[in-house]
């Protein structure tokens, strides 16, 4: 993908607030409870889309018996056992 760079102009209300250009949010995939980061590159103000975040609680316990028989007593002395630790 390109590097693009899109110039507009929005007022930032009282509380702080601004609205993102509607074609803007569209493209870049930007819906309501959409999580941003905002950073400070160069003495520009920077918004990106903020990376989805993985819930893993739902794959708790789940290859407890596929480790058990390799004989393994957790995950993390797997991923040792593979690193050479």
């Amino acid at each position: 993908m390109g590097s693009w760079v899109i110039l507009w102009s929005v007022r930032v209300g009282e509380r702080g607030q601004v609205t993102i250009p509607k074609e803007i949010r569209e493209r870049f995939g930007l819906g309501p409870k959409a999580e941003v980061e905002f950073s400070v590159i160069d003495g520009s103000i920077v918004l990106k889309k903020a990376p989805k975040k993985l819930d893993l609680r739902k794959w708790k316990g789940r290859y407890k018996d596929s480790f058990a028989e390799l004989g393994y007593t957790s995950v993390d002395r797997f991923i040792d056992d593979l690193r050479g630790r």
